[in-house]
């Protein structure tokens, strides 16, 4: 029987059939003890959607992006004692916040909001108390993604890095509890790389290339609020993407004004109106104004002084500046306009298609993934009579499934260990879907091709990587992709005729 291609339904869950029977293998070998609890939760987090992690350094505009990306206001952007903690933000039948202290069980704590972000009463305890704070919130926008609010690590705190550090890369052989991580930079450096580095590691353990994705946070910052600033942070970011240092451990790179983004999206009427008030002072007085945010608020301009400070920190001088030459063109005449026009500006829609594409496409096999070191690390701690049974099934079903087999040669193409032409690399992840997993995606392909198009396309990649496997010229490691390639190939030709 032909293997059946990742992007078919029935193959990602067949894999989670058979971790789901490793998990249960587990479960009964650990019964009675700590591990059987841990183990349970993680197989029933395979039905959870993926947990997505937002990480990066102080100030890198964390929380900022995660409210952009849920679409409402919701995780506090100051420097709180909330700030300090790992944050859960998950879809539930109603508005609650758990508080899940080091010792004892997890409890119900009360919270306001006034138009503005959660405010959580803690109710005496501090920061040191808590392992994580749970918001549930009923959203759309977390059906498929669970955002984790990560503090910020190189903090001034030792205390608040670690918090974040521990979560994302635990100690003793643990399983980090994010199925994939999202890491804000402003530009790239020392410790950004250190970071991610420690993130990523070996083959199938903790973190890959594959589930990290680098976002160039603050993006309309790089031109110090220019109009054209986005276009500069684009250009930034697309050669971080073929930096060989960013490829061995983000899957790409973005560059998203998290401001703009989370200001366009919870848009208010009233600020509209004030931009437009703002848009009709002459250009070149407001061209003067805006050559520094403190010479803005302090200008004497059409705005109060309250107005003013309100609108810098709201959208920044980017975001002020780039609203009120989109309403005095005529391309925001209203609130609405103007925030679907911030909003496309800001490159949040395009890291939506990336998430989508790369991690939720992908969710079943990286929870697959998950699991799977779940049950090795339980090994690991405590050997039991049955470890050797239980690795063993690990291994099989690790080197069994395909789409294991693509993400092991995806890290090792992103990592630089298959020595091979730039064009030929590309033409292999794009087949090992790092553009997305449909099938047009992996064939390169418009997404309205028909069948006819996409099964001749994938009959000359098969031809193509068939060639390649065999040809003696090649090397090992060339062969051995180009293998892995011919079963995808297969898998798709299978899929378009079914």
């Amino acid at each position: 029987m032909q293997p059946m291609a990742p992007s078919d339904p029935s193959a990602s869950e067949g894999l989670l059939d058979r971790v789901r029977g490793v998990l249960v293998q587990a479960e009964a070998a650990y019964a009675g003890t700590a591990a059987e609890l841990r183990l349970r939760d993680v197989r029933e987090r395979l039905d959870e959607p993926l947990r997505l992690a937002v990480a990066g350094k102080v100030k890198a505009g964390k929380s900022t992006l995660l409210n952009a990306l849920v679409g409402e206001e919701l995780a506090p952007t100051d420097a709180g004692e909330c700030t300090r903690i790992v944050t859960w933000y998950r879809e539930g039948p109603g508005y609650k916040v758990t508080a899940v202290p080091k010792s004892g069980a997890p409890v119900q704590i009360p919270f306001a909001r006034d138009g503005g972000a959660i405010d959580v009463d803690l109710q005496g305890r501090s920061a040191d108390d808590l392992t994580q704070l749970v918001v549930e919130w009923p959203s759309s926008s977390l059906r498929q993604l669970t955002l984790i609010d990560t503090p910020g690590i190189a903090s001034l705190s030792a205390d608040v890095s670690a918090r974040a550090e521990a979560f994302l890369t635990p100690e003793d052989d643990r399983a980090t509890p994010a199925d994939a991580v999202l890491y804000l930079m402003k530009h790239l450096h020392a410790a950004d790389m250190g970071f991610l580095e420690a993130f990523h590691d070996e083959e199938m353990a903790q973190a890959t290339p594959v589930n990290a994705i680098a976002v160039l946070s603050r993006a309309d910052e790089v031109a110090v609020g220019r109009i054209d600033a986005m276009e500069s942070a684009a250009t930034i970011a697309a050669r971080y993407r073929t930096d060989p240092k960013v490829r061995r451990v983000a899957q790409t790179v973005v560059p998203v004004a998290g401001l703009l983004a989370q200001s366009g999206a919870t848009l208010r009427e009233a600020e509209h109106d004030a931009l437009e008030r703002l848009s009709k002072t002459d250009p070149g007085d407001l061209e003067l104004l805006f050559l520094s945010a403190d010479r803005f608020v302090n200008a004497d301009a059409s705005l109060t002084s309250l107005e003013r400070e309100a609108l810098i920190d709201r959208f920044g001088l980017f975001g002020v500046r780039l609203s009120a030459e989109l309403i005095r063109t005529g391309q925001a005449p209203n609130a609405s306009k103007l925030s679907e026009q911030l909003v496309n500006r800001s490159g949040l829609h395009e890291l939506r298609r990336v998430l989508l594409s790369q991690f939720a496409a992908r969710r079943d096999v990286l929870k697959s993934r998950s699991a799977l070191l779940a049950v090795e690390a339980a090994v690991r701690a405590a050997p039991t009579g049955s470890a050797n049974d239980l690795l063993s099934e690990v291994e099989r079903v690790s080197a069994g499934a395909h789409e294991f087999a693509e993400l092991r040669l995806l890290n090792a193409l992103r990592t630089g260990m298959i020595p091979a032409k730039l064009e030929e690399v590309s033409a292999m992840e794009l087949l090992l879907g790092a553009e997305g997993t449909t099938p047009p995606e992996r064939l390169g392909l418009p997404l309205d091709a028909d069948v006819g198009q996409l099964r001749a396309a994938a009959a000359e990649a098969l031809s193509r990587w068939q060639r390649r496997a065999e040809s003696p010229m090649a090397s090992r490691e060339i062969s051995d992709a180009s293998r892995v390639l011919v079963r995808t190939c297969e898998g798709l030709l299978t899929t378009l005729h079914s």
